[in-house]
């Protein structure tokens, strides 16, 4: 019998710096999985056009409407710009025809922007930009995590709305996801979900294993690290807009997350990976 497919046609970054819209009114070929990563854009959804921002994933089944539009806007750093970056994966096969059958998949979910998604999502481009015989079919198996990964979140967060505080760690991370690229308190994070800093602190550690500082750092970092690959920003700029105080802390938290200076990383670009 043949193994389910899981064909990746097409997969890459998008970062836009001026306007730009596309929309596909016939209805889509094939299926699109897209992941906001940074800034923000808009997109019909149950026709309205609804603002999407980092950590929001889309999906889209066959002959789906997909309408698309980057404009200025006010970005997560508090700025009114042009602003938008967003892995895409075009994809078809038995292997997601089951996956996207067995489960309820909303248009809009959202994701964690931190190393192992990033990873997936990286590493698939890698693959299917390789071609052919084994980098295909290790680019099929990327994705196939990658859309576990999708299934167990919107799982966790089905049953998270259900529970309380469960509920409420959510909100954080999202609020977090959403505004980790400006200036950031602890307390801005604790009032937007009603709970004193102490509790906020608290629950946010007992569900993620991490602290609230810590995770705006990882996202600071990981958008950080797509601008040093991907964009001809400069170091000083990529460290001002990531929302880094300084070059010189920039500079020293880099290189204790990845071994290198945010420089060498540039310089050797997808070697690390």
């Amino acid at each position: 019998m043949d193994r389910p497919s899981c064909e990746v046609l097409a997969a890459g970054y998008s970062y836009h710096t001026k306007p730009f819209h596309v929309a596909s009114t016939r209805g889509l070929r094939n299926y699109l999985i897209r992941f906001q990563v940074e800034g923000c854009c808009r997109v019909l959804i149950d026709g309205e056009a609804k603002l999407i921002v980092p950590g929001d994933l889309l999906l889209y089944k066959p002959k789906d409407r997909y309408d698309l539009r980057i404009e200025e806007e006010l970005q997560p750093n508090g700025e009114r710009e042009v602003s938008s970056g967003d892995y895409y994966f075009f994809c078809r096969g038995s292997w997601l025809d089951e996956w996207w059958n067995r489960s309820a998949k909303p248009r809009r979910v959202r994701l964690p922007i931190n190393e192992d998604v990033l990873h997936l999502c990286r590493q698939t481009i890698l693959e299917q930009r390789r071609g052919k015989g084994t980098a295909k079919e290790m680019a099929e198996y990327y994705l196939r995590l990658l859309c576990l990964t999708i299934e167990r979140a919107t799982q966790e967060q089905h049953s998270a709305s259900g529970k309380g505080k469960s509920f409420l760690a959510y909100e954080m991370k999202r609020y977090i996801e959403e505004h980790a690229l400006s200036p950031l308190k602890i307390e801005d994070v604790a009032g937007h979900v009603g709970l004193s800093v102490s509790r906020a602190v608290h629950l946010f550690k007992s569900m993620f294993g991490q602290t609230i500082m810590q995770y705006v750092q990882q996202i600071r970092l990981s958008v950080a690290r797509e601008r040093i690959l991907f964009s001809k920003m400069s170091l000083e700029q990529i460290a001002e807009t990531s929302g880094f105080n300084s070059y010189t802390y920039f500079y020293r938290v880099f290189r204790a997350r990845y071994g290198v200076s945010p420089k060498e990383y540039r310089t050797g670009e997808l070697q690390l990976d």
